[in-house]
Order: C-alpha cells, then structure tokens, then sequence
C-alpha cells in the first residue's frame, strides 16, 4: 500500500473505537481525514448513533458538519470521551510531537480533557527518539524575537516557520510557530518542563505520557498498540 492507502486503512480502522451516546475529540491532519469520513459514513447509516465531536481545528470542523455529525466547541462539553488525532512521531516509549499543521495547541487542550486518547499514524512515524521531525513551538508575536533568542542561547536551533509567500505561519490564535530542529531529543520530559516555564511559548509540540493507543498503518494492514 502507499502512503494514502495506509493512512485511510488506520483511518477507517480507528472508528472501530468510537462508540454510540459519546463526546469524540476530532483531531487534524490528513490520516484524521479518513478518519472522520468514515465517522460520517458510520453515522448517517445509523451504525453509531447520538455521537458529539469537538474539532481542534475549523478544518476538521466544517469536514465534520458537512457529513451531519453534531458539533461543539470545547467550552460547551464537561468531558471528552475519546479523542483521536494523528502525530507527527512517536518514539519507543509512545511520547510524540504534533504540530506540523500548527494545530497543536487547540490539539494539546482537547486532548488533555479527554478520558482516552488514540493517536493513528502510518508506519514512517514511529521513531527509536523523538527529534528528527522538527518540533514546534507556538508563540505569541509580543516579543517573538526575544523568545527567539531565548531558544537559540539554548542551542535548540529555532527558526521561524513560513508559509509559500515567506511570510510567518499563523496559527488558528494569530500567533507564530518556532520550530526547533534538533535532530535528536534525548529528554523529552526535561525539555517539555522547560519550554513549559518559557514566557511567551504558548505551547509545545511535545505530547507526552498522553495516549492510550495507537494505530499504526503497515502494508500487511492496520496494528493496534495500546500503551497503557
């Protein structure tokens, strides 16, 4: 199978999880694609009933509308069931980056109010360490260049990601995006730690000790892993 064909077999695969009379966090990203036109599908026929999603992004909200499924925003569900979302990778220990659609704060808050968490990803983005895929960092504008230079004093390599006119990226909140290349990151946990006390970063791409299992695409078909 090619890439596409991996990420629509874990896609459609990973509704298996969703159940009826549950609130379902709608992650981003092109595998969550497949994913939620299969929720459609399975809704409208009736085979999933009396489901609520609450998207991390208005791309995967107007997708979800546009098949029926009833929608919410955060602030209107007092939990979430099960959210299932993508990743951009995941190391040995099932810690991960997202971001790469610079979605990851609105990611990061659905995902931490959620009883479970699945993230469905094709085979290219499991890792023995995290680090080779840049891991990015939201910040607000006020101030950028000095959070800039915060990340470089510590050798994190940062540079300011751009879209195709060079322009900074924005994100959903009108901020910018830092990604750190690294390469390697061999303590994701004392990293997150700091990045968490560094005025002005919004939010990290490290999701860590987060999900419950994952659904990883290989050619053979769809593998299920649960990681606690």
């Amino acid at each position: 199978m090619n890439q596409d064909e991996l990420k629509k077999a874990v896609g459609i695969k990973s509704v298996d999880f969703i159940q009826s009379n549950s609130v379902v966090g709608l992650g981003t990203g092109s595998t969550v694609y497949y994913m939620i036109e299969e929720l459609g599908k399975r809704y409208q026929n009736g085979e999933i009933k009396n489901i609520v999603g609450v998207a991390t992004s208005s791309r995967s909200q107007k997708q979800a509308e546009s098949l029926g499924i009833p929608m919410k925003d955060l602030n209107e569900v007092d939990h979430i069931d099960l959210t299932i979302d993508g990743a951009d990778q995941i190391d040995k220990n099932f810690q991960g980056i997202k971001g790469g659609g610079a979605a990851h704060l609105l990611e990061k808050m659905v995902a931490t109010n959620s009883h479970k968490n699945i993230w469905i990803v094709d085979q290219s983005k499991l890792a023995n360490e995290l680090g080779s895929f840049p891991l990015p960092s939201e910040v607000i504008p006020f101030g950028c260049e000095k959070t800039f230079a915060d990340l470089e004093a510590e050798n994190l390599q940062p540079e300011f990601r751009l879209d195709e006119n060079g322009k900074r990226v924005l994100t959903h909140n009108k901020n910018y995006v830092i990604d750190l290349k690294m390469g390697s990151i061999k303590h994701p946990h004392l990293l997150a730690d700091w990045l968490d006390h560094q005025v002005g970063i919004v939010a990290h791409g490290l999701f860590l000790d987060l999900v419950n299992t994952i659904v990883v695409g290989y050619d053979d078909g769809p593998k299920v892993i649960e990681c606690r």
